[in-house]
């Protein structure tokens, strides 16, 4: 204390000088600007932007010159008589509430047997699990789609077990096949966020609800349950929001209109040849992020409040 008292008098600082940690974030600071806020700009250039005489877009950087001609082109797909987004849309929010249900009804046991079962083979369940998904995600869609196939091992064990009568051409715009191809390309996020969240669960507060009378399953309801809330709401989180903006599992395992996702959308406009709606595409790039930004604060706003509540 006298030390303190000593250096305090003498202005002798206690902390590293500022400039350490501003050269310590500064390799972050300019990824970030690099990689997000430049190319973020540039799509709102090009959304705020025109187009020269044969229709491609131009972007515009000086924000005083920016106009509201794909905006307004981009809200007559979404409202006007040629409006398509809100089917679209709709569709896109049911398949990734389905996907998200299954991942977690497939990952929190798992999840839960590993935290609380595998003892000292924890790691080694932990590989087993998430070592298929090692392999890129190309890889592993095309596997998909042999599998899937009218003469693929899916039908072949279905028809042996004597449960369809017809091979079932799951490649052919089934909803349910693009649903499972998100929880599969998806499920490993939310395995290692749960087991993580459920590994840090105090032992000793279940023993305590055991030793209070509680059943296995009123323990598992009374204590773990509301202890995991938090892993819950982060994993689903980190598993739900790439999945509003997949596009890639859809285009393989359907590629049909009835299935069109949002992500196809924005994909088809960016990527047209021609180049016509390639402002649009970036309107409803922008529209999307505030979308995501929603549950981003929300959840924000619940740790912060779960944290202060522990402390």
């Amino acid at each position: 204390m006298v030390q303190l008292r000593a250096e305090r008098r003498r202005g002798t600082p206690r902390e590293p000088h500022r400039l350490f940690w501003a050269a310590l974030a500064a390799p972050g600071i300019i990824w970030l600007a690099l990689l997000f806020v430049v190319p973020f700009y540039a799509i709102v250039a090009i959304a705020a932007g025109g187009h020269d005489l044969f229709g491609y877009p131009v972007a515009v950087w000086n924000p005083v010159q920016w106009s509201a001609v794909n905006f307004t082109a981009a809200w007559r797909d979404v409202s006007g008589v040629s409006a398509f987004v809100v089917p679209i849309a709709v569709r896109t929010l049911v398949y990734v509430a389905a996907a998200s249900l299954l991942c977690l009804l497939i990952a929190y046991p798992a999840a839960y047997f590993v935290a609380r079962f595998a003892g000292r083979r924890k790691g080694l369940f932990l590989v087993l699990l998430i070592a298929p998904f090692w392999i890129s995600y190309m890889m592993r869609m095309l596997a998909w789609i042999d599998l899937l196939q009218t003469d693929g091992y899916v039908n072949k064990v279905l028809s042996f077990l004597h449960l369809i009568g017809q091979p079932v051409n799951w490649l052919g715009g089934l909803g349910i096949t693009v649903v499972l191809g998100l929880v599969y390309g998806y499920i490993p996020y939310l395995i290692l966020v749960l087991y993580a969240g459920l590994d840090r669960i105090d032992p000793a507060l279940i023993e305590a609800g055991r030793d209070l009378g509680l059943g296995r399953a009123r323990t598992f309801i009374r204590v773990t349950l509301p202890l995991s809330r938090q892993p819950i709401m982060t994993g689903m989180l980190i598993t739900a929001l790439p999945m509003l903006g997949d596009y890639f599992t859809n285009q393989l395992l359907s590629g049909t209109a009835g299935t069109t996702m949002i992500g196809n959308v924005i994909d088809e406009q960016l990527t047209a040849s021609q180049g016509l709606e390639e402002g649009q595409g970036a309107v409803f790039s922008l529209l999307f992020l505030l979308v995501l930004v929603v549950p981003m604060i929300y959840y924000v706003v619940a740790t912060n409040r779960s944290s202060r509540r522990a402390a």
